[in-house]
């Protein structure tokens, strides 16, 4: 019987970092879920599946949500390999290895009676795309259920708040010249690096919350010029901005578009995410997690964005929680084990324990 382990390096021989990879892979989790007694439901969202199924129970309904694709990666990437408790590869930690404990946990809670359990499989979490989104279409149609847990490296913690996105790109535009005259022209590739540095230092950069310290703003991709004799007078530079709850990125879009010589387009936003630390099923959740003997879990905020929005905005709450590890859409990417099975442990413990307060709430009705 393939254990959280097994599952994760299957997953992550998958390079799902195209379409034909993701329904490749896809198509392996439909397989494994049936051949364990699930019934799937399949859609197709912007041409890219979603899965969804759930156990028999009747109760509260906690929704266990995941992505399968991946951001690029080398070759070498997508075979996994061991060193110590460290699973290495493409999508160990962001988040292949918490779709498959999920997986491993909706397959302990089949019989569970007091709760019922839904897994949900996207595949374009890591799309830059402004369009239609799998997780938006099954919020829509219904299968948010009660609270939402979405995998996302959280090293055991409970995320409870994670930043907002502005994706944008900004065209600047210079004055051509050649280039062994450059002080004839104006030179949009270096006016580009001075814009970013401007953003940098716009007030709201400095500000911080409660658990974050400042935005984020990288500098994502630049492109400029079309010859090398020639001062470039064309620049596309794209800025990722991650903004802290309680900002407004509408003034942050304003001020910025009223910069000289830019053009601007938003190629992607997300609002903040936020639930309350004292929700119910928040506090029972990271309970169950201490109860698995996990030391030092705490609440916290996540610089990266979250699809918990998607939950939150039709009033569900939803928490991004998923296992210890580094190196997320970098070169040595990996997951602990060891965190691994805890966290399987805590998906199972918190959805038992749900059922178990469940129960106890009609008992005291009656």
């Amino acid at each position: 019987m393939m254990d959280e382990r097994d599952l994760a390096e299957r997953l992550m021989a998958y390079d799902t970092s195209h379409p034909a990879g993701i329904t490749t892979g896809i198509s392996f989790i439909k397989g494994w879920l049936e051949s364990n007694g699930f019934q799937i439901e399949e859609l197709e969202v912007a041409g890219l599946p979603v899965l969804v199924t759930s156990t028999g129970g009747t109760g509260p309904t906690l929704t266990f949500h995941g992505h399968i694709d991946v951001v690029p990666g080398k070759p070498g990437q997508f075979k996994p390999r061991l060193e110590g408790d460290h699973l290495i590869g493409r999508g160990a930690y962001d988040m292949k290895a918490a779709l498959a404990a999920m997986m491993c946990a909706m397959r302990d809670l089949h019989d569970e009676p007091g709760v019922e359990v839904r897994f949900v499989c996207v595949a374009d979490e890591e799309s830059e795309s402004m369009g239609v989104r799998g997780t938006d279409v099954i919020v829509e149609r219904g299968y948010g259920g009660d609270f939402a847990i979405t995998g996302e490296p959280t090293n055991l913690h409970v995320g409870i708040e994670a930043k907002g996105v502005l994706a944008l790109r900004l065209t600047i535009t210079g004055t051509a010249a050649h280039g062994s005259t450059p002080w004839l022209g104006d030179n949009a590739v270096l006016k580009a690096h001075d814009i970013f540095r401007r953003i940098e230092a716009l007030p709201f950069a400095r500000e911080s919350s409660e658990l974050f310290d400042r935005p984020s703003i990288n500098l994502g991709r630049i492109e400029g010029g079309d010859a090398i004799n020639k001062v470039p007078d064309t620049c596309v530079m794209d800025v990722d901005i991650r903004y802290v709850p309680g900002q407004n990125p509408d003034e942050i879009v304003e001020t910025i578009g009223a910069f000289d010589d830019v053009a601007m387009e938003i190629v992607f936003e997300r609002e903040p995410a936020f639930v309350a630390k004292d929700n119910p099923f928040v506090t029972a959740l990271s309970a169950s997690v201490a109860e698995c003997g996990v030391v030092g879990s705490t609440q916290v905020g996540r610089d990266g964005s979250s699809e918990a929005t998607a939950f939150l905005a039709r009033g569900i709450p939803a928490v991004e929680f998923g296992p210890t590890g580094d190196g997320h859409h970098g070169p040595h990417e990996y997951v602990s084990l060891t965190s691994l099975a805890e966290y399987r442990r805590s998906l199972v413990a918190f959805a038992r324990n749900v059922a178990s307060d469940a129960a106890k709430s009609r008992v005291r009705l009656v």
